[in-house]
């Protein structure tokens, strides 16, 4: 299968290589990012597959949580050293830290299960979001501006974000409110596999998870002397999930206090399934 390069590129750093003599233990190298810092969304993808790596295919991640330690080094491999917590007979846990230069700028645990019958129920999509062949993407948005930083997010971007209510990229929203809803996918098609797809969207959605934050401040990915980084993050997989397929992310953000902000998104199909739920603080300080 042919993909553009942009998004080889994500699937070559997702790939793990396991290190010689070091049992459940792996190397992987990141993509280069504005600043020279590791993308969050990235090395806690590659944790998971890390993860994922030491059991049975037959059993899937349905949550994880995360801590972001240290600030990583593109430039750097990462070591991934996974710890087997327990193999039980539905269940299995894994500890994943993720280490450059002998310290950890990841620490993960998740949570593996078989597929297994049970109740079943969920929240229902909101009504009447555009499509998003209806909402402008952010090449609409950013392609026309001569920007390093502009044309890193067009030209290099394996994800197409579009923002229901308007992006924050070159302002504030209009109005200050702490809910947002995105449409996702990865612009090309991708391999099978749920382990690699709910990995995918680990990575996707570090992208936007603070936006909320931003929006109900009334602040923007510009403005000036702002300081941003996540802390942490936490994924619970519902039901089976392409990131290939049109994903509407409803975010909200119930509040923010001493330089941190909470962002969270329930993650639906175009076609109305609930199929992720997903939280983040992050440090936000502004001037």
């Amino acid at each position: 299968m042919t993909t553009p390069d942009r998004v080889d590129a994500v699937l070559e750093a997702l790939r793990l290589r396991p290190v010689p003599d070091q049992p459940d233990t792996f190397t992987a190298t990141s993509l280069p990012q504005p600043g020279g810092r590791v993308f969050g969304g990235q090395v806690l993808a590659q944790a998971l597959l890390a993860a994922g790596a030491t059991l049975d295919d037959d059993r899937l991640p349905h949550s994880l949580h995360g801590y972001f330690l240290r600030a990583g080094d593109v430039a750097e491999p990462i070591t991934f050293a996974v710890e087997r917590l327990r193999d039980g007979r539905s269940f299995t846990a894994r500890r994943t830290h993720a280490l450059q230069n002998g310290a950890p700028i990841l620490s993960m645990t998740a949570s593996f299960q078989t597929e297994q019958d049970g109740i079943d129920y969920a929240d229902e999509m909101p009504p009447g979001v555009p499509a998003p062949q209806d909402v402008p993407s952010v090449f609409d948005v950013l392609g026309p501006i001569d920007h390093p930083v502009a044309r890193f997010w067009t030209q290099e971007a394996a994800f197409d974000v579009r923002h229901v209510e308007g992006s924050l990229y070159l302002g504030p929203a209009p109005e200050r409110t702490g809910q947002q809803m995105v449409w996702f996918r990865s612009r090309s098609p991708l391999p099978d596999g749920q382990l690699l797809h709910r990995a995918l969207l680990a990575y996707a959605c570090d992208q936007v998870m603070l936006e909320p934050v931003l929006r109900r401040a009334g602040r923007s990915w510009v403005t000036p002397g702002m300081s941003i980084a996540s802390l942490d993050h936490a994924i619970w997989w519902h039901r089976d999930v392409r990131v290939d397929d049109w994903l509407l992310y409803v975010q909200a953000s119930p509040s923010a206090q001493g330089g941190r902000g909470l962002g969270t998104a329930r993650v639906f199909t175009q076609d109305g399934a609930l199929v992720a739920t997903i939280a983040q603080e992050g440090m936000v300080r502004v001037p």
